[in-house]
């Protein structure tokens, strides 16, 4: 009787202390992806599916908080599949958002269902750039899409990519969109910079 309850504390404190649902659907994106096809195209769209369920809304659409998380659990399959998370290790390498942006065009409701459409764009000496789309599957409309900054630390998109290719590999153009966004990175990063003095200091 005392290991039930005791199993019933520990189980309680990590609910209290953690983010415990968001972990385990992590991990079952990921060991899901594990034992998919790999995707050989590092830059091509992998989709995910999925339908807005009561826990994802709040006045009967999804909540745009839930958007975000959603996005985390695609890059941890497309990282998967193509090769990215495994080069990491092997470079011991770790990658971080450094930034994101989403445009909402339309709400999902409640009960609707939707792909999940995720690709890397293209990437700089320090991140990767990636675009993802909520495309409903009642009528094809994309009802939001993301641009993410994935930053790669102690290592770079390139030796990543040279990893995984075995030779150098061509960065894509920015998209013309996506070029706006990256100098608005840049504009309000030199700005908070010279805010906080940091710009003085490195002179």
């Amino acid at each position: 009787m005392w290991w039930v309850l005791w199993v019933l504390a520990v189980l309680l404190a990590l609910f209290c202390c953690l983010d415990v649902w968001y972990f385990l659907r992590a991990a079952m994106v990921i060991l899901r992806a594990w034992f998919q096809p790999p995707v050989w195209d590092i830059t091509a769209e992998q989709i995910l599916t999925g339908r807005v369920t009561s826990h994802d809304i709040d006045m009967c659409h999804m909540n745009n908080a839930r958007y975000l998380r959603e996005c985390d659990f695609a890059r941890f399959s497309l990282y998967t599949r193509n090769g990215v998370f495994k080069a990491l290790r092997a470079l011991g390498a770790s990658m971080v958002v450094g930034a994101t942006t989403i445009r909402y065009r339309r709400a999902l409701c409640i009960g609707e269902g939707y792909e999940l459409r995720s690709r890397i764009v293209t990437w700089d000496d320090k991140a990767f750039f990636l675009e993802q789309r909520f495309v409903s599957t009642k009528d094809g409309l994309v009802c939001a899409v993301m641009y993410c900054k994935q930053s790669v630390i102690r290592s770079s998109p390139d030796k990543i990519m040279q990893h995984l290719c075995k030779r150098k590999v061509e960065c894509p153009e920015f998209p013309e969109d996506l070029q706006h966004w990256v100098n608005f990175i840049s504009a309000s990063s030199q700005a908070l910079r010279a805010e906080s003095g940091l710009e003085e200091k490195n002179k």
